[in-house]
């Protein structure tokens, strides 16, 4: 069997073990080196020099391009508009809060809530987490 399809071959199943293992990005790397190595085989240099070819640009790739494509998978999440911003940030209770409803101060702005427990009473001055808005109402949580 000629030493390029031996390396094709690798890269093949190097590419597809980079498509079942998500989040790492290490095969993929591998794989573009096992694809020079094909290269330098298929132009007719020996083993030595394609095993060469092959660890060299292994390294290369994995210390240049893994860094690269680990920042692009950990990018924060889009930023959230309206109401959806107001999820998850901290209030301050104004007025008792319980299933009922009553009021909250979220940033500067006075907003009626809910307790998002039906069991839960909030009195006034307690900090409180928004979990989610529902219309005109904020539906928080101690």
């Amino acid at each position: 069997m000629p030493g390029w399809l031996i390396w094709a071959i690798a890269a093949v199943l190097l590419s597809v073990g980079e498509i079942f293992t998500p989040g790492m990005f290490f095969l993929g790397p591998v794989a573009l080196a096992a694809v020079a190595a094909a290269v330098v085989a298929l132009v007719g240099l020996g083993v030595v020099f394609q095993l060469v070819v092959f660890i060299a640009g292994s390294v290369a790739t994995v210390a240049f391009l893994r860094p690269i494509a680990r920042r692009h998978l950990h990018m924060p999440a889009a930023l959230r508009t309206g109401t959806a911003a107001l999820e998850g940030t901290k209030a301050v209770v104004l007025q008792r809060v319980d299933v009922n409803g009553g009021r909250v101060r979220i940033g500067g702005e006075e907003w009626s809530a809910r307790a998002y427990m039906e069991d839960q009473v909030l009195e006034p001055g307690t900090r409180v987490e928004v979990v989610k808005i529902e219309g005109a109402t904020a539906l928080v949580y101690e």
